[in-house]
């Protein structure tokens, strides 16, 4: 069976980067591996652009689902520092999606879209047979600023200091214990924590005050693979060494027990809503204070030196490749389906 998530590196160096399309001069940033964000040079302006599937699981609820689909979205740009600011939006709904359900999740996606400054400029919206939950759909967001501003995950620097957000694991444990908590053999008390973790996983507004506070020279947002696979693909990206110490490293209640009962790394699985950033010395208390006045859990974990590979206390760790939670949930899901 062909692994579940994004393809990997080896693929995506051999069929996709050598087949691009036309080539252009206006096209700043194209499509590499490791950065989820395109850059287009349009008059004095770039615009930052990026692509995603849509997903809306049900058993969430249908607003906090449709509000954890668009942070997906929505996070790709802003983790470049600009602001997000146009949203084109698909929807190839299943059938079973009734008009009401419908009409919640974009009415939730309306309020969050206008409390960010984000217009939705066009789409397409339809029902199609053998459409089905949790991937209804896809989205491309936009945002307009100053070529000069944009942070990449690739523009760390040796004496740069390494912060992270949230910790390794918040997304896959939060979405496990609360869609499968009946199948995990944990207490109510560990289950409790480890749902309340899908409260973490939203990281627009982090970036961009991250980014605003600075100065920020490289921010990653820390989904599949994990915080290793970010760290990997950040340090890769530079051409630097990333020294981690990994008792500074944030961990919250219920990931570390839910992850075990698994077998599964916490930190090679899907954490939305962390960010890995590499700030210049001068910024770092800054960064620090406008996402900890967001209440927000950031911890320096590390350094910036020359040299390459990410070093977790003496020992290199290498991209795990594959996200291990994808087979769990898909186990899960296969599993309560056929009872």
């Amino acid at each position: 069976m062909t692994d579940l998530g994004k393809i990997d590196r080896a693929f995506f160096d051999r069929h996709v980067a050598p087949n691009l399309g036309a080539d252009r001069d206006d096209v700043l940033v194209g499509p590499q591996h490791g950065i989820d964000f395109g850059v287009l040079e349009v008059d004095e302006s770039a615009v930052v652009m990026a692509t995603d599937p849509l997903s809306i699981l049900p058993a969430l609820g249908l607003e906090r689902a449709a509000r954890f689909g668009l942070d997906l979205i929505l996070a790709d740009v802003a983790v470049s520092a600009v602001a997000p600011s146009h949203l084109s939006i698909c929807f190839t709904l299943p059938p079973e999606m009734d008009d009401e359900s419908f009409a919640t999740v974009w009415e939730t996606i309306h309020e969050e879209c206008r409390d960010l400054g984000v217009a939705v400029t066009t789409g397409h919206t339809a029902r199609y047979s053998e459409c089905s939950y949790p991937w209804i759909g896809a989205a491309t967001v936009l945002g307009v600023g100053d070529r000069e501003t944009i942070v990449r995950p690739d523009g760390a620097r040796p004496g740069d200091r390494l912060l992270l957000t949230t910790g390794p694991g918040a997304e896959a444990v939060g979405l496990l214990a609360t869609l499968f908590g009946d199948e995990i053999d944990l207490s109510e008390t560990v289950l409790e924590s480890a749902r309340d973790r899908f409260d973490d996983v939203y990281c627009v507004r982090d970036a961009l005050t991250a980014a605003a506070a600075g100065p920020v020279t490289a921010m990653h947002d820390v989904t599949e693979g994990g915080l290793t696979g970010a760290l990997n693909e950040m340090a890769d990206g530079a051409g630097v060494r990333f020294e981690i110490d990994r008792d500074s490293v944030p961990m919250q209640p219920g990931i570390e027990e839910v992850c075990s009962h698994f077998g599964i790394n916490p930190w090679h699985v899907s954490s939305c809503g962390s960010l890995a950033l590499a700030v210049d010395p001068s910024g770092v208390d800054r960064v620090r204070r406008a996402l900890e006045d967001r209440d927000t859990v950031v911890a320096e974990v590390g350094r910036v030196e020359a040299g390459e590979g990410v070093i977790v206390d003496g020992e290199t760790i290498t991209h795990p490749g594959t996200d291990p939670a994808w087979a769990v949930y898909a186990d899960l899901a296969n599993r309560t389906a056929s009872r």
